[in-house]
């Protein structure tokens, strides 16, 4: 058992295992903005294209409309749109457009990081190659040696 212990204590203390837990923690905040930018913005805006709130956008398949005094006590319905269903199934277009959404929004913004990250290791690489070319290279360090002092005196 402390053999098992000591094995997971090693694991834990990699920095990979650390920098994934600081991934899955960020990507949740970002999850949360994402959320928040399509809800509280693109949708009302689609909304609004479309002339109505997307949170209706249903397709009922089957339902039995009842009302209220109809119900027997400890029966449960559905209520939509101030209507109680009972055997209410519908498909939630809105919900789903939603869902498409939020994953393009972070698609894109992942493709842009990882975009950025691979052009700093691209001019990383060339600046690298730049040093390593003039590494041997006198004329490197006389024009350095001789770069014009600046007198302020």
């Amino acid at each position: 058992m402390k053999k098992f212990f000591n094995e997971f204590k090693t694991f834990i203390s990699r920095g990979n295992v650390v920098d994934l837990a600081v991934g899955i923690i960020i990507g949740s905040a970002f999850t949360a903005i994402v959320n928040a930018l399509v809800n509280s913005i693109f949708m009302p805006l689609i909304g609004a294209c479309t002339g109505g709130n997307l949170d209706n956008l249903v397709t009922f398949l089957w339902t039995t409309k009842v009302s209220a005094d109809q119900l027997n006590p400890g029966e449960t319905a559905t209520l939509f749109n101030g209507v109680y269903y009972d055997n209410l199934a519908y498909i939630d277009w809105g919900a789903f457009l939603e869902a498409v959404i939020n994953f393009f929004l972070i698609a894109l913004v992942l493709f842009t990081i990882v975009k950025v990250i691979n052009s700093i290791r691209e001019g990383t690489k060339k600046v690298e190659a730049k040093i390593k070319e003039h590494a041997n290279d006198d004329k490197g360090v006389t024009e350095v040696k001789e770069a014009p002092k600046d007198d302020k005196k």
